[in-house]
């Protein structure tokens, strides 16, 4: 294929160059609002249907933009006073037990390789009273700022991304039905016949990966609501909202049932702390094994472990919004390659050229035998 390379191509390109520059530090806030309007654009022409007709499009854009921050962030920030809480209490616990020493506990010892040493030295460093502070006070204190101050930008910058995604979210609500037959008509004039087969497969696995997310979260919260209970945990309910939001992203619900396993552990509180982290581990493998592909792989037509890797990928890359986008992305791959492969002619597919090449190999050795 020749491309003529005209002034105009320059132009364009230096154009589209430029404008990406200026608005990466965007890119994020963009994705998450172009995620949250394809994924809830149906609730949203629902919604506006049942709106009075004297209330304008803005209006209506509004309310629901509204409602859908209430919906997304309010169980988040729930979640994150929930560990901010927990933290905070062990904090407290901690400084209460170093008045008197915090023994070791007896099954640290029975621990094999690495029992003996983390016990000799936690009797050496933390059982004598007064000890985690004289440990604290020895920490480096530049490294320590360094952490508080990542820490910082790190929530100032999402909250950043989050009141933009509002912003953007809003306009994508208003706009968005023009937008979007403005862009199926350009990848029809560039694509052809088949833009509006890969639109509808970008929407509908968009659409899956997204309720995979959500309903996998709600499952691994109520179930490990249910196994805290059973386990005797206290504030399961706290643990549980906490377990259930961690576990949007594969894996990393595990770090919320270790850390409540190790909080018992602390409290002596063994066998609570064996039964809660079994249980804990059992439901997120469900979600995480059954559930989410059972969701997901219908739309996005990958196998198990391409949804797992493109959803780990995606995080990697874009944080979030990339568990989202990376199964659209390898869906959209899948559909190119399967493509590509029914356009080939006849003659060149690679099982006649492999059954040609059995059968010469096979006359020549009938040949030889003769």
């Amino acid at each position: 294929m020749n491309v003529k390379l005209t002034a105009g191509w320059f132009y364009g390109a230096a154009v589209i160059g430029l404008s990406l520059w200026i608005l990466h530090s965007f890119l994020t806030a963009l994705l998450a609002a172009c995620v949250t309007a394809i994924a809830s654009w149906p609730l949203y022409t629902r919604f506006a249907s049942r709106m009075p007709r004297r209330m304008g499009r803005s209006a209506v854009s509004l309310g629901f933009t509204l409602a859908m921050t209430l919906f997304v962030l309010a169980p988040m920030i729930v979640a994150f006073g929930a560990v901010l809480g927990e933290v905070n209490a062990l904090l407290a616990e901690i400084a209460a037990a170093d008045k008197y020493g915090i023994g070791v506990p007896d099954w640290l010892g029975k621990v094999p390789l690495v029992g003996p040493w983390v016990a000799a030295r936690w009797q050496s460093e933390l059982a004598p009273a007064g000890g985690v502070l004289l440990w604290a006070q020895r920490a480096d204190s530049t490294a320590l700022l360094g952490w508080a101050q990542s820490v910082g930008q790190f929530v100032v910058r999402h909250v950043f991304i989050v009141l933009f995604t509002i912003l953007t979210l809003f306009f994508l609500y208003e706009e968005g039905e023009s937008l979007a037959r403005k862009f199926r008509r350009l990848l029809h004039h560039h694509i052809g016949e088949r833009a509006e087969a890969y639109v509808h497969l970008a929407t509908r696995a968009l659409r899956a990966s997204v309720n995979s997310m959500l309903l996998v979260a709600l499952f691994d919260g109520f179930a490990t609501w249910g196994a805290y209970a059973i386990a005797g945990v206290p504030r399961a309910a706290v643990w549980a909202a906490i377990t259930g939001s961690f576990a949007l992203v594969p894996f990393v619900g595990y770090v919320a049932v270790a850390a409540l396993s190790l909080r018992l552990v602390l409290a002596g509180a063994t066998v609570s702390a064996a039964v809660s982290f079994a249980l804990g581990c059992l439901v997120l493998f469900v979600g995480d094994k059954v559930i989410r592909p059972l969701i997901a792989r219908h739309a996005t037509r990958l196998h198990f472990v391409w949804v797992l890797m493109s959803c780990l990928g995606g995080f990697e890359v874009l944080g979030l919004i990339g568990l989202v986008i990376g199964p659209v992305v390898l869906s959209l791959a899948r559909e190119l390659w399967e493509q590509r492969v029914r356009d080939l002619p006849a003659e060149d597919t690679p099982d006649r050229r492999e059954h040609d090449v059995f059968d010469t190999a096979a006359d020549a050795a009938a040949a030889g035998d003769d």
